[in-house]
């Protein structure tokens, strides 16, 4: 029985993702837990896991091409199977898996004849064609998702839902997402209390138009997933017995089996991230050479940057560049598609600017102390202390003494978080990540700065995942490393605030009516005047100033 293969969620913020590597061609026998592409969302590059055993029958997406949150991008079933009619569905817009019903009365009578009696004549039975209304399953959030918990439901019975309705908020294996509503109706029926696990498929809600008889509908998808259960076990069970002795069935593709690799995984697949290969095939490297210093022997971009090819190699490399070369006075160009994470960035930071109003207040700090007592700090301390964890610490301390700063709009309440999670932005070559140091306030430096390093460098790697992006209460967006002396940083949702850091700069500074020389580094706080006011931002940076002028008051 063909199986439609969907765009999973897997991020809280993801609307499509991007095929960035098939990892199977049509043809391939797949198997759970084989790894069949590579997906680029908003936040990373992330494997798309079959949760299916057979062979992948159809691909319905090209790399590099965006598809929608629950889009069709292939189907799995068993070998030489008819799915022409499935594609005709997908085509008209109209699959939403009943094709696969179709399929099994095409099987031979045999395999008719093995279902129940009763269970035949039961789904025969139920006609829900007249009933306006349709069942809400649990989706695939993530990945590795395999059941979900209703942590709140927004909407009640009774209540009128349009496409786009937030009903409820899921709390996955990996993070808290909101459920959004692709119909429009009326919420007819809830099946699941707050609180209670649900696996994917399962129904949680009905939607519709008021009035329609959805216990009928209901009966209805319960005969149908008893009627699709049974012969589906049977499927499993004599594919698993068959499938020791199949093993040597892998397939692996030309350029796999004709090099061997330093970088390859067990099952033969080259394992890089996508913009490694990217790189790799750009300068001409044969990428199965190159030895990963990845999680898990994954090759990354430093690697291809630091990799040393043979001397023949470097010695053709001029002539090639030279060739490549546009000639003098030659206009040209090359256009890239927006990658998602950049595309997120644009949609989030537009809607920041345009709908919270931002004001900006900027404060010099002399940075004398902190200088000094880094120095000495890092003499006994297990990690480096930079002035960016200092920043950090002290922030959190600040927001600990001034609560309004650490706030939230929400449209028609404020949230005041009780908890410091310090979002910190990290530059990577698509665009810009904030993973998040939770709990800053009640870490040492040497902590925070252990943190900050992995994150920052998992950040760089496309390694994060959602728990270490989520939560952020306050951001922290620092370019001093780049020279720039002051900037303003447009609010990162939810926060209410956010600080810009720039360079120190040795300058000139007036002190006890001499001048002498000091050191001083601006930062400026853009502001969500809706939550946040003037006098409450400029405390909140007094403060700030007291705790980085003096940093022992960091440590108590």
């Amino acid at each position: 029985m063909a199986e439609i293969i969907r765009m999973p969620k897997m991020s809280d913020t993801m609307e499509e993702g991007v095929i960035a590597a098939w990892l199977k061609k049509v043809g391939d026998s797949v198997k759970p837990g084989d790894i069949i592409a590579e997906v680029e969302t908003d936040k990373a590059t992330m494997e798309l896991e079959s949760y299916e055993e057979g062979t992948l029958l159809h691909i319905g997406v090209q790399e590099k091409d965006a598809v929608p949150v629950n889009g069709v991008i292939a189907i799995i079933g068993e070998k030489d199977e008819n799915i022409e009619a499935l594609l005709k569905d997908i085509e008209s817009g109209s699959s939403n898996g009943d094709a696969s019903e179709e399929k099994k009365e095409e099987k031979p009578e045999a395999k008719e004849e093995e279902k129940p009696a009763a269970q035949k004549e039961k789904s025969e039975e139920i006609d829900v064609s007249g009933i306006n209304a349709t069942v809400i399953t649990m989706p695939k959030m993530s990945d590795t998702m395999t059941d979900g918990t209703i942590a709140t439901w927004l909407k009640k019975v009774g209540d009128d839902i349009k496409s786009g309705d937030i009903i409820a908020e899921v709390e996955t294996d990996k993070a808290t997402m909101e459920l959004e509503s692709y119909e429009d109706g009326n919420l007819l029926y809830l099946g699941v209390k707050e609180g209670e696990a649900v696996p994917v498929d399962g129904v949680i809600a009905i939607i519709g138009e008021k009035g329609a008889d959805y216990e009928k509908l209901l009966k209805a998808h319960e005969a149908k997933q008893s009627t699709s259960d049974a012969p589906d076990q049977e499927e499993v069970k004599e594919e698993k017995s068959s499938s020791e002795p199949k093993k040597e069935e892998k397939t692996v593709s030309a350029q796999e089996t004709d090099q061997a690799s330093s970088s390859a995984s067990d099952n033969g697949r080259v394992k890089a991230s996508p913009l490694a290969k990217k790189m790799a095939s750009e300068k001409g490297i044969d990428i199965t050479l190159v030895k990963g210093t990845g999680e898990g022997g994954r090759v990354v971009k430093r690697d291809i940057e630091n990799y040393t090819p043979a001397v023949a190699e470097t010695a053709s490399a001029p002539t090639a560049m030279a060739t490549s070369a546009p000639a003098v006075g030659q206009e040209s160009y090359k256009e890239e598609k927006v990658s998602q994470m950049r595309k997120v960035i644009a949609k989030r930071l537009a809607e920041s600017k345009f709908e919270a109003p931002h004001f900006y207040l900027t404060m010099e700090i002399n940075m004398d102390k902190a200088i000094e007592a880094r120095k000495s700090m890092n003499e006994v301390s297990p990690v480096k202390i930079s002035f960016n964890d200092m920043v950090i610490k002290a922030t959190a301390a600040a927001l600990r003494q001034h609560p309004k700063v650490n706030t939230s709009w929400l449209g028609d309440k404020i949230r005041y978080n009780e908890h410091i999670h310090i979002g910190m932005a990290v530059a990577v070559d698509e665009g810009l990540l904030v993973p998040v140091i939770r709990f800053a306030d009640s870490k040492s430096l040497s902590q925070i700065s252990n943190e900050a390093k992995t994150l920052g460098g998992k950040a760089k790697n496309k390694e994060l995942q959602p728990k270490d992006w989520e939560g952020n209460t306050f951001t922290i967006s620092n370019l001093g490393m780049f020279g720039i002396e002051e900037f303003t940083a447009i609010i990162n949702p939810p926060d209410a605030c956010i600080l810009a850091v720039g360079g120190i700069k040795e300058t000139v500074i007036v002190k006890n009516g001499q001048m002498q020389v000091g050191n001083v580094m601006k930062v400026t706080m853009s502001c969500d005047h809706r939550v946040v006011d003037g006098a409450v931002g400029s405390a909140f940076l007094q403060t700030l100033k007291g705790l980085l002028e003096d940093p022992v008051r960091i440590l108590i």
